[in-house]
């Protein structure tokens, strides 16, 4: 029996909207598709809602392999959690490589719409919350992609739209296209952490001022800002395994004194790195929830401690800023 904890998640507005999301909610890029252990994936979605994490963040290309994350979510929607489908928020993206041809990738009209219906029927879904472009397209007008967003909305497929990976100049064309057709951009998703600060070159600034969200994915640059690395790379890590997106070189010496500094920082205010790294990201206003991955339950657990602590001394911020790469 699903009992989530309402009374405890902290729940977050998103910009100037009546919608909220959990202060943490669940990615499911990396570690669900049909590569991954079933009942793991089943145990972490489950779990997760228990403790009121509500909103579960999707893509077509999510896997591996790509659609197959959508079907894992469907299943457990199916067998699990459809009583539920009104207490959460299920967002999907179109615009990564999905599938051969011309309009596989990309923002076009074709590819969105498609790819949307998509992503509907493998998660068994009549419509999804959160509807986003993943990725500016420089060759589409972007009238036509934002057009798209609006098509999803109006069609009943999608009750918000968003986008991503958008710096803050297409962001505010982008808000501006979407102003002229009527329709409010709800939320972005930038890949921001302590040591990717390219979000306050403008973009967060422009997100406050327009009433847009923003949800953080990569908040632990792929690990990196945890302790999982401070002795060297584990076998079973992301860097000791085949994964293409954190090499092991990358693990400089310089880096890791970095690490070791910041994790000294987390362990003076009570925390791990990691939910010192969450809470960082928290304490900031146009925050609406940061988007963590998971492979075991374990993870979100300790993600979720992060939103207890999300106060910060300017001493501790300078030191966080001196120690940003």
């Amino acid at each position: 029996m699903l009992n989530p904890d309402y009374e405890n998640m902290q729940y977050r507005r998103v910009g100037r909207s009546g919608l909220k999301l959990p202060s943490v909610s669940l990615g499911l890029w990396h570690n669900f598709g049909y590569e991954a252990n079933y009942e793991n994936c089943r145990k972490m979605v489950l779990g997760a809602f228990d403790m009121g994490i509500t909103h579960f963040d999707l893509a077509n290309n999510y896997g591996p392999p790509p659609g197959s994350a959508e079907s894992c979510f469907g299943r457990i929607l199916k067998e699990e959690l459809y009583a539920h489908r009104d207490e959460l928020i299920i967002s999907t993206k179109s615009g990564y490589l999905m599938w051969p041809g011309p309009y596989g990738e990309w923002g076009s009209r074709k590819q969105m719409l498609a790819s949307l219906d998509q992503s509907l029927k493998r998660m068994g879904l009549d419509y999804v919350d959160i509807f986003y472009h993943h990725r500016p397209d420089p060759e589409t007008p972007i009238e036509e992609s934002m057009g798209a967003l609006y098509t999803a909305v109006h069609s009943g497929k999608a009750l918000y739209v968003g986008i991503s990976n958008y710096d803050a100049k297409q962001t505010e064309e982008a808000i501006k296209v979407l102003k002229q057709m009527g329709l409010h951009l709800l939320i972005h998703q930038p890949r921001y952490n302590i040591f990717d600060r390219r979000p306050e070159a403008g973009l967060y600034d422009l997100l406050q001022k327009e009433g847009v969200g923003a949800i953080p994915y990569s908040p632990l640059d792929q690990g990196i800002l945890t302790d999982r690395y401070l002795n060297g790379i584990p076998a079973d890590s992301r860097a000791g395994g085949k994964s293409v997106f954190l090499k092991p070189e990358k693990l400089t010496d310089e880096l890791m004194e970095k690490v070791r500094k910041l994790n000294d920082l987390a362990l003076s205010r009570g925390q791990k790195l990691s939910q010192m790294a969450l809470s960082w990201l928290l304490s900031k206003p146009t925050t609406s929830s940061v988007l963590i991955g998971a492979s075991k339950l374990s993870q979100i657990e300790d993600a979720v401690k992060a939103q207890d602590n999300t106060s910060f001394t300017q001493e501790e911020l300078n030191i966080i800023n001196s120690l940003s790469v």
